[in-house]
């Protein structure tokens, strides 16, 4: 005989002092922003940076991320917010693209690094790991607001039951993509963590083409499973902007190989 436990979804909401609300998504954002900056420090000497450094470039990056994922979100779903505009600011409530953080966050780098005489490559290979430990952590705070899913399934038996019962949604259960780019994030930061002092012969920037090409072959399969894709006409957005990382990425490693850059 099944026991059929009820489905109770966790409430988006962790804490509640008065009027003040904290969510569950917010603090798993800065959980994984804390761990990013904590793992660069530590990494940062080795590139000749200080730690000061690292902690002026995240102090601007991580505000001006933050907007760069609604700003994006927003403006592809813009037929929404131009009639709700009160929602645009309501990123608690979920409705951010990772794509549009990356795009700002590269831009604050290139600015910070032309005025601080550092070399962008460095900086980039150094705060990569924890970009990818921190979108780890980012996903769950998908699965808190039960977004960010794929198409109707018949059961998810393999899944633990809390999961099971968050991915029960409008009557039915979900592919849970969040946990498919979670995974591909924690295990795209392990293999940097383990790799990128052993492997002598990279050369500077490689680790982030590796990211590059890892997080943009892995998106553009998750996003193909996932029912809430941002488009552009007939294309899902994030899958053409994934390719575009990948041959970034790919290009980014023959470039250093053939002109023989350091």
């Amino acid at each position: 005989m099944t026991i059929q436990l009820p489905f109770l979804a966790l409430s988006k909401i962790a804490l509640k002092l008065g009027p003040l609300e904290i969510h569950w998504y917010a603090i798993l954002i800065v959980t994984g922003a804390a761990l990013a900056v904590w793992l660069a420090c530590k990494e940062a000497p080795r590139r000749k940076m200080t730690v000061d450094d690292v902690i002026d470039f995240i102090l601007i990056a991580f505000p001006v991320g933050i907007v760069g994922a609604r700003t994006y979100y927003v403006a592809f779903e813009w037929s929404y917010y131009s009639q709700h505009p009160s929602q645009i600011i309501a990123m608690w409530d979920g409705g951010g693209a990772i794509y549009g953080s990356l795009i700002a966050g590269a831009i604050v780098l290139f600015i910070f690094c032309h005025y601080r005489m550092i070399n962008p490559l460095d900086l980039l290979d150094i705060t990569i790991p924890g970009v990818a430990l921190a979108q780890a952590f980012g996903r769950w705070g998908n699965f808190v607001n039960q977004e960010a899913y794929g198409k109707a399934v018949s059961n998810l038996d393999w899944l633990p039951h809390f999961i099971q019962q968050q991915m029960f949604i409008d009557g039915a259960y979900r592919l849970p993509t969040f946990l498919f780019e979670s995974t591909g994030d924690f295990l795209c930061f392990l293999l940097i963590i383990l790799l990128r002092h052993r492997l002598t012969f990279l050369k500077r920037g490689e680790i982030f083409a590796f990211y590059l090409i890892w997080y943009g072959t892995l998106r553009f399969f998750v996003e193909g499973m996932r029912t809430d894709s941002l488009m552009l006409g007939p294309a899902r957005v994030s899958q053409w902007f994934s390719a575009l990382l990948v041959l970034t990425g790919i290009l980014f490693i023959i470039i250093r190989r053939v002109k023989k850059y350091n």
